[in-house]
């Protein structure tokens, strides 16, 4: 079957595409990977069902895309991985794949994961696209909501992208879990987590369209005082979240949801801690920092 890709819902032609005809395990040709990649620049979302797939076979139908990350987001010591460092761990899971308990500071740490954010955006060069697998699945939630932050930025009154438009915020882990009430960090973490810059506003280099580059993360804008700062941020994100914006993928075993960072943000919805939900995440690097990015 040949590679086809088409809108999901007809409501949101321009939103989250599906993708049929592609057998990830089997490896896909450099033609079908350059059609997915111009499809990532039109949907910003492509759903691929049905992929019985390995950590090796996800890692090598990423880095079709560009340079990968290492799995450094976490606060995992090395003897706590199940995984290796190609692979990060979007799972309730320790290192002998038994379900965390609800007070392992890994899993409250992970919980940030239900806050909107936009992968890596906390390090010098953020994430370009997020390539996600469902291995195993809890019986109910645990959905993965995406916010189409080009359209959020479309629908924004011209003062506010005129006010927002060289606007450089900064962003660190330590905002989004501080959020949460996770204040608590080794002098180890505190040195890996220290704020970076990102433009508030990016021009997709795809697609040439201006989108919001927003996240829990960004807990500062430069120039601003704090409290004027965050409630401007804030206000931001309620906006570009709002339902006509959002898609939610209520997931299968055997789904890989793929998306661009760059053009949207996510968040994971909450599901009992005490069943398994275990996803692999394989994540390739943007080009750059993005105040080096032409906008």
């Amino acid at each position: 079957m040949a590679l086809s890709i088409g809108p999901l819902r007809a409501d949101k032609p321009d939103f989250v595409g599906a993708v049929e005809g592609v057998d990830i395990a089997a490896g896909v040709s450099a033609e079908d990977a350059a059609n997915i990649e111009a499809a990532m620049d039109h949907y910003a979302v492509l759903i691929f069902r049905d992929q019985a797939i390995d950590d090796a076979q996800q890692y090598a139908f990423s880095e079709h895309f560009g340079p990968m990350e290492q799995a450094t987001g976490d606060i995992h010591k090395a003897a706590e991985r199940r995984l290796s460092l190609k692979v990060n761990d979007i799972s309730n899971l320790d290192e002998k794949g038994e379900v965390l308990r609800r007070e392992d500071r890994r899993l409250q740490f992970g919980i940030g994961n239900m806050l909107w954010h936009s992968d890596s955006s906390f390090k010098p060069t953020p994430a370009k696209y997020s390539l996600l697998s469902a291995r195993a699945i809890p019986g109910k939630g645990g959905a993965t909501e995406f916010a189409d932050m080009r359209a959020a930025w479309d629908a924004l009154d011209p003062e506010l992208q005129a006010e927002c438009m060289d606007q450089v915020c900064e962003h660190s882990q330590i905002y989004s879990r501080g959020l949460l009430g996770f204040t608590e960090w080794t002098a180890d973490e505190l040195a890996l987590n220290q704020p970076v810059p990102q433009r508030l506003v990016r021009r997709h280099a795809g697609s040439g369209r201006l989108s919001l580059f927003l996240a829990s993360h960004a807990g500062a804008l430069r120039g601003w005082p704090m409290p004027e700062a965050r409630m401007f941020l804030r206000d931001l994100t309620e906006h570009a979240t709002r339902p006509q914006f959002v898609y939610a993928h209520q997931w299968r075993v055997g789904d890989l949801v793929m998306w661009d960072n760059r053009a949207v943000m996510h968040r994971a919805r909450r599901y009992n801690f005490a069943e398994v939900r275990d996803m692999r995440r394989t994540t390739v690097a943007d080009s750059a920092p993005t105040l080096e990015q032409p906008l």
